[in-house]
């Protein structure tokens, strides 16, 4: 499988149209056919540059991970203390939902893992493992309490907080509400670093 930075500006067309059908219809729902008319180019060319789904996808997941672990690096760089991580980390989910209600690569992907291939499930499982841990360093360091935060209720508390982000923006979808991510984030706050 290439990596996503080895790839040529048609293929990175291909990748954008994937991404906004995989965001909208989950991996199970899309096809080169819907590629091919979006970008404007016949299915030959998308097996050019990725022989199958499979590689398209985990392509295009390992691309979004690595936006999504850039843009952590700048929130580490841009905010002090937890509170402000956490509010900035809620906020990428927040600007994916305010596109037409678009989910998370990986979230989406997440709820068909048990069908996805190997190197898409791999991928999926790094995001998300990647985003945990990150969390609960946060949750740890920016821990307000008189104890000290154990690091299996640091974990825990980051799980909650990315599954409620996951959630919000598909049970947001469902009620075709454009309320998202941020509605959960506010009622969390105090808890996640208490």
């Amino acid at each position: 499988m290439k990596h996503f930075s080895e790839i040529t500006p048609a293929a990175e067309k291909v990748l954008d149209a994937a991404e906004g059908l995989v965001q909208r219809f989950g991996y199970n729902g899309f096809s080169y056919d819907d590629i091919a008319r979006q970008v404007g180019i016949k299915k030959p060319s998308i097996h050019h540059h990725f022989a199958t789904k499979a590689q398209l996808v985990a392509t295009m997941a390992q691309r979004f991970a690595q936006r999504f672990f850039d843009a952590l690096d700048g929130i580490e760089q841009t905010h002090t203390g937890g509170p402000a991580r956490l509010q900035a980390y809620a906020a990428l989910f927040e600007q994916t939902y305010a596109q037409d209600r678009r989910l998370c690569v990986c979230g989406i992907l997440g709820t068909e893992a048990e069908d996805l291939p190997p190197p898409v499930g791999d991928e999926v499982q790094a995001f998300f493992n990647r985003n945990l841990a990150w969390l609960a360093h946060v949750i740890s360091t920016g821990h307000t309490g008189k104890k000290p935060l154990a690091r299996d209720e640091a974990q825990r508390r980051a799980m909650l907080f990315l599954c409620a982000l996951e959630g919000a923006m598909m049970v947001g979808r469902g009620l075709r509400s454009d309320s998202g991510p941020q509605t959960v984030t506010q009622g969390l706050m105090g808890y996640l670093l208490a």
